[in-house]
């Protein structure tokens, strides 16, 4: 009876083992577990004050390039580039022109003369017709463009690879170049942990570079001297967050700052001097942990987002 009592016990206590694994397991699946109390939930930095937004979306256009790159406003028409194309497009979403291109681009820039085009490793110059002028191409294999503009004879390069900024004269031969930093113990200039890397110059003829890695904007002189900046690291809406924001710019004609951010993706507006004014696009308008929309503004203030995800051109108005 002893022994019969003991193996009744042990039976019993493997029962109660078994069961309590078993509901351990089922405890830990996926869509069993529960939530984490220390996870970091950014739904609340999605919404956005209705006072704050500053814009309303007008119209969108539909664009047919399955992977498209990037946008800029001159000469009163839209220049996109995508796939191995460049198209011109006026105010109305009207195709005006479109030209094939030897490589896939990275982006665009049209001066009043020439359209330079950014590929992951050239840069391609074309008139404003369409012919082909040339190609530079000296960068070498980590190089990866993300931005080019022109200004006074000078052309920018901001190469993402290998985080610093080229300086061409018009004709293709490297005059300069720049990292970031203010001295050479400087530990570090550009930082710049993913392919976002812009430039641009405001109607004052000021560039501005994006130091994505520290949340800044850095003005520097043609010769690459930095000369001030303004940074915001923020989560909250006033701010950049994230590893590397923000990820596009440009210039509105009075030289207020048009941003666009990934991850929590937003376009916004600051002044000249770096002060938030306001929203154009919240995050509910875009894709969650969508890609940054590349933006442009024309002569009236109003903003062109190019939306990778949904593969249009938005038309944003000052309300």
């Amino acid at each position: 009876m002893k022994n019969k009592g003991i193996v009744i016990f042990l039976i019993f206590l493997a029962i109660v083992i078994v069961g309590i694994i078993a509901a351990d397991f089922v405890s830990k699946m996926p869509d069993k577990r529960p939530e984490n109390p220390y996870e970091f939930n950014v739904d609340e930095f999605t919404k956005v004050d209705s006072a704050l937004i500053l814009f309303k979306e007008q119209r969108n256009f539909k664009i047919n390039f399955n992977t498209p790159a990037g946008i800029c406003y001159s000469n009163n028409k839209i220049y996109l580039v995508g796939d191995s194309r460049l198209q011109i497009i006026d105010a109305t979403g009207k195709l005006l022109s479109e030209i094939n291109l030897d490589e896939r681009p990275t982006c665009v820039y049209a001066s009043s003369d020439n359209i330079y085009i950014g590929n992951k490793r050239s840069v391609s110059i074309l008139k404003n017709d369409g012919s082909k002028v040339g190609d530079w191409k000296d960068f070498g294999d980590s190089t990866v463009i993300t931005s080019v503009a022109e200004h006074t004879g000078k052309v920018f390069v901001a190469d993402a690879g290998k985080r610093k900024v080229w300086i061409f004269d018009l004709e293709g031969n490297k005059i300069g170049e720049f990292e970031g930093k203010t001295s050479n113990n400087q530990i570090h200039g550009f930082i710049v942990p993913s392919p976002y890397f812009d430039l641009a110059f405001n109607a004052d003829g000021e560039l501005w570079v994006v130091n994505p890695g520290k949340h800044s904007l850095e003005n520097y002189t043609t010769g690459g001297a930095l000369r001030t900046f303004w940074q915001s690291q923020s989560i909250r809406i006033e701010g950049f967050s994230g590893c590397c924001n923000p990820a596009h710019f440009a210039f509105s004609q009075e030289g207020s700052f048009v941003t666009s951010e990934k991850d929590l993706v937003r376009i916004k507006i600051y002044k000249p001097s770096g002060e938030f004014l306001g929203v154009v696009a919240p995050p509910s308008k875009f894709e969650a942990k969508g890609h940054a929309p590349d933006v442009a503004v024309d002569d009236q203030g109003n903003v062109y987002a190019l939306d990778f995800d949904k593969k249009v051109i938005r038309l944003f108005v000052k309300k």
